[in-house]
């Protein structure tokens, strides 16, 4: 055993709040964990590390490619097939496979109300009874006076970025309206006024 730890290389660039999940003893290796919309695999890479039997879907064929390849060096043993190329609102895995779901900074990409509530649909129907969703997205909160409408709640930030944008209230009814629990409070971090990001932790049904 190691008598000194890299965290950059145990952690990689994990988001600071998927961390805090983490830290809260919310994860056990023997969970199933997805992460939906992947991107270059900086949230599972503590996951691969630690023995979790991970999954990852994102639309880029070249993000699944280097993620398959990151999960040969650090968990060889797991199939690349728990990789796939695949969009968010139509994830290629059975109903209730999932422990944990993990969405970050993908939902604020929907085109309109149907393609978010396509995509929190797909997320919550392979999550387990009793698993975790953990969600980051962009948020109106803190915001309300510098955004821009664009229609089908869609807003243009100050960072110069187009984002479809949610705020507490919607929050709140998505969460009742699923029958879920806050985990958390809803926490929102507001980047100099130039964009709020908004951490969603909620779990499925009331099982322990």
């Amino acid at each position: 055993m190691k008598s000194h730890i890299n965290l950059n290389e145990l952690l990689g660039e994990i988001d600071i709040y998927l961390l805090d999940q983490i830290l809260k003893g919310r994860f056990s290796n023997r969970m199933k964990i997805l992460d939906a919309g992947c991107g270059y695999g900086r949230n599972i890479i503590y996951f691969l590390n630690t023995g979790y039997p991970v999954f990852a879907i994102d639309q880029s064929p070249e993000a699944i490619e280097y993620t398959r390849k990151l999960s040969s060096q650090l968990a060889p043993d797991l199939p690349l097939t728990n990789y796939q190329v695949a969009l968010v609102d139509k994830i290629p895995f059975s109903d209730n496979y999932f422990d944990v779901v993990i969405a970050s900074a993908i939902l604020h990409f929907a085109r309109d109300d149907n393609h978010f509530n396509g995509m929190i649909h797909e997320l919550w129907r392979v999550l387990e009874e009793g698993g975790m969703l953990f969600a980051r997205l962009a948020s109106s909160i803190g915001i309300e006076n510098k955004i821009s409408p664009l229609g089908n709640n869609r807003y243009h930030l100050p960072d110069g970025s187009d984002r479809f944008l949610v705020d507490e209230e919607k929050l709140l009814s998505i969460t009742s309206k699923l029958g879920g629990a806050f985990l958390d409070p809803i926490k929102t971090t507001n980047v100099q006024n130039m964009r709020c990001m908004t951490t969603w932790v909620i779990k499925k049904g009331d099982k322990n």
